[in-house]
């Protein structure tokens, strides 16, 4: 995926920082994270032959000493104009666990692209008790219908999620708009239940999705304030 606005931004504000470093081996890779309020947290990584941290996992510090505690989108580059790199096994490893949801930058042939963090990690061991927020992501069209309680359902391809608490977060919203709720059940369905209106607004949201494709309808309601 190409990294929207706001993707962009969190891997401007990386490699921006990457170009201030210095001489010092100490500090070699720079990170930026951001939260689900929009919010940018910023990092460089602290090497030590006994294993010091990495600059990402560095950021993850940083947001939660700032009081945030679900994350959107990473990113990190390379002082000496390396510019974007991938995070390593740890960072991959300590991410999905901690925050299974999040969008990384990773380059690619034609720029910048963003992955799921389990992509990053594909045959790994997914701890479905941990103790984090999971999102869902929307298009901010759908922020009205959803904080309405007109669309309480959604079809998703290749996602993974879970029934219980959820944070839905409407992407490209200008003030950051999410909403609490909570995931009430999965269905499994395929796109020849669905009706032809249906289907080719999945293809279009989902290009390289195989024609067999096998399909999660999710059901969601919002949390109402009482």
């Amino acid at each position: 995926m190409q990294p929207l606005e706001a993707e962009q931004q969190v891997i401007d504000v990386a490699e921006a920082l990457a170009t201030t470093l210095g001489e010092n081996p100490n500090h070699t890779v720079a990170a930026a994270v951001m939260d689900i309020d929009g919010r940018v947290h910023k990092a460089v990584n602290v090497y030590h032959f006994n294993g010091g941290p990495c600059a990402e996992l560095v950021a993850l510090g940083v947001a939660a000493t700032a009081g945030a505690t679900q994350l959107l989108t990473i990113a990190a580059a390379g002082d000496r104009r390396r510019g974007l790199i991938p995070p390593c096994g740890r960072c991959r490893q300590v991410l999905l666990d901690q925050h299974p949801d999040i969008l990384v930058a990773v380059p690619g042939e034609d720029g910048p692209a963003m992955r799921p963090i389990r992509k990053l990690l594909p045959d790994t061991y997914f701890f479905p008790d941990a103790p984090t927020g999971r999102m869902m992501r929307f298009n901010r069209r759908y922020y009205e219908a959803v904080f309405s309680g007109e669309k309480t359902s959604t079809i998703r391809w290749d996602e993974t999620h879970q029934v219980g608490a959820a944070t839905f977060v409407f992407e490209g919203h200008p003030d950051f708009a999410h909403l609490d709720g909570s995931i009430t059940a999965i269905e499994a369905t395929t796109l020849s239940e669905l009706d032809p209106e249906d289907a080719a607004g999945l293809r279009s949201h989902y290009p390289a999705m195989p024609a067999d494709a096998e399909l999660s309808r999710v059901h969601f309601q919002v949390e109402r304030a009482e």
